[in-house]
């Protein structure tokens, strides 16, 4: 946000983040953006609220913030040598109480990943509050061979469908 310009401030939602038993993983993202944008506009009434989540899919596995480091290998593992996608929802309040829902998707290549390059990247520190278990701006962008749609996605935010969400919800 601060690369297109906008002034925001930092508000945790403090939603519980539980996949449903069944629910699709990019409605699952949705949902996840949805109510934490909800929540936090129920303390801000009157101002634009934005909520996001950022999942990464391996065919239909979900891939979160990994719970320690054996869960980071594992996935980086699960991404070695293969396509995955970054899906980030992205929810907008406006100041009428209105709420609009969009996702950007990303996918992402990446090269065959050496058991010693894991090993070092999870030592680094930098995939533990990441989905997918890396950060693609960091040391894991030497991984990437090929990356199909927005990368800001990958990074962050999608600086194009957020910019276009606040654009049609009238923020000036």
């Amino acid at each position: 946000m601060r690369e297109a310009g906008i002034a925001f401030e930092v508000h945790p939602a403090h939603v519980t983040e539980q996949r449903a038993s069944g629910e699709p993983p990019r409605e699952y993202a949705e949902r996840l953006a949805r109510e934490k944008a909800q929540a936090v506009a129920h303390r801000f009434s009157g101002r634009y609220v934005l909520g996001a989540d950022t999942i990464v899919l391996v065919g239909d596995e979900v891939l979160e913030k990994p719970h320690g480091a054996a869960d980071a290998a594992r996935m980086l593992r699960l991404l070695s040598g293969r396509g995955h996608s970054v899906v980030t929802a992205v929810s907008l309040v406006n100041p009428a109480g209105n709420t609009e829902t969009r996702r950007a998707e990303t996918r992402i290549y990446f090269r065959e990943i050496r058991e010693g390059e894991i090993q070092r990247y999870i030592a680094g520190g930098e995939s533990m509050d990441k989905a997918g278990a890396y950060a693609i701006q960091g040391g894991a962008g030497e991984w990437a061979e090929r990356i199909e749609g927005d990368y800001s996605n990958v990074v962050g935010l999608p600086v194009s469908l957020l910019t276009e969400m606040l654009r049609a919800a009238g923020f000036r």
